[in-house]
């Protein structure tokens, strides 16, 4: 791979809703030859009850999920110490910030909380921002499956007109 694009909570509740300014990214990370990347605490932040199993398996099998290990989450908190952050609010930032720090270069990570995960990822992350939770109307509409993307969720309806 030739870099790699990670996924915050916001980034992966993007994709789930298929918001068009995420997978507009993910795809051309995909063109990109890109790895698309989350930390496995990201699953339980970005799980709200609106997401559907299946959509969640069917997303999460087109993405490399890094566990949180005892000397990841070591490491994540020094990246607390040396940002000067701590608490249970950054907690989750700090354990994505260690996952995208470990991936191969250029790294871009995709988040709502731009200040905290600059300064947790330092210069070797591009931090691009976007909105939290997707609302209805940033889905992108219905297309035919692409081979960039290898096909849409079957199981996902495209949003009501």
């Amino acid at each position: 791979m030739k870099g790699t694009l990670v996924l915050d909570s916001a980034g992966l509740a993007g994709y789930l809703a298929d918001d068009r300014k995420v997978m507009l990214l993910v795809d051309s990370a995909k063109r990109h030859d890109h790895s698309l990347v989350i930390s496995a605490a990201t699953i339980i932040e970005a799980q709200y009850g609106g997401v559907k199993p299946a959509r969640m398996g069917w997303v999460l099998s087109r993405l490399k999920v890094e566990d949180l290990t005892k000397d990841a989450a070591r490491a994540a908190a020094e990246l607390l110490r040396k940002a000067g952050l701590h608490g249970h609010r950054c907690a989750i930032d700090a354990m994505v910030a260690e996952a995208a720090l470990r991936q191969s270069p250029p790294v871009t990570l995709l988040t709502s909380d731009v200040g905290d995960l600059s300064r947790l990822c330092g210069p070797a992350v591009r931090v691009v921002g976007i909105r939290g939770t997707p609302s209805e109307s940033q889905k992108t509409e219905s297309r035919p499956p692409s081979p960039t993307r290898g096909g849409r969720d079957p199981s996902v309806s495209a949003p009501a007109t």
